[in-house]
């Protein structure tokens, strides 16, 4: 009975570190990376996406997006079986699993809107979506990336104002939202992590 209560506590707090802890796993250069695919991807959407098929503007930022999670993913992966000790690959369980459910539901959202609903509404859905993914996973990042998080708040605010007008289909729509939002996240992530570590 004593052993179980003392388990109970360990694990309590364990529990209590690992929140406390900064997790390391994501990194400014694939961050950065994403960044600059967003803001390329938004200068030739013009030239790739008919301005006047929603679908077409779907299926363009899904593939940018799938690319960009490509690139975070394949990195974690590699650092998690190559480089992690059995503690923090815990801890990328961990903040994964709070960022995870955002991106279901947007693969969700993505499916359901292709089907013919307003296609103009998910710029704005999507970083809502992503906002609600940083704020969750906030409490193992370092600080700055709560307004990393306001960002896409606020974007995702205005990209669903505009969207009745299909302003929010405009490539800059993307590139200011996610382009900018990825490239302040890097800001973040080296400021906070790199960058002491480098110097």
């Amino acid at each position: 009975m004593e052993i179980e209560k003392a388990l109970a506590q360990i694990q309590e707090i364990h529990g209590h570190l690992a929140r406390s802890e900064v997790y390391r796993g994501y990194r400014s250069v694939p961050m950065a990376f994403t960044g600059m695919i967003g803001l390329l991807a938004s200068v030739a959407q013009p030239w790739i996406v008919d301005p006047d098929s929603p679908g077409a503007f779907l299926r363009y930022w899904a593939t940018v997006c799938v690319a960009n999670v490509l690139v975070v993913g394949l990195d974690m992966i590699y650092d998690y079986h190559v480089h992690l000790a059995p503690r923090d690959r815990r801890m990328t369980r961990q903040v994964v699993g709070q960022f995870i459910p955002c991106l279901v539901a947007g693969a969700f959202l993505t499916m359901i809107f292709a089907r013919g609903h307003d296609v103009a509404l998910l710029p704005g859905l999507w970083a809502l979506l992503f906002s609600l993914g940083a704020f969750a996973s906030r409490p193992y990042l370092p600080r700055g990336v709560g307004w990393v998080a306001l960002y896409y708040l606020v974007c995702g605010c205005v990209l669903l104002t505009l969207a009745q007008g299909q302003v929010s289909l405009a490539a800059w729509s993307m590139g200011a939202s996610f382009g900018l939002g990825q490239l302040f996240l890097a800001t973040v992530l080296y400021w906070n992590l790199e960058r002491r570590t480098n110097g």
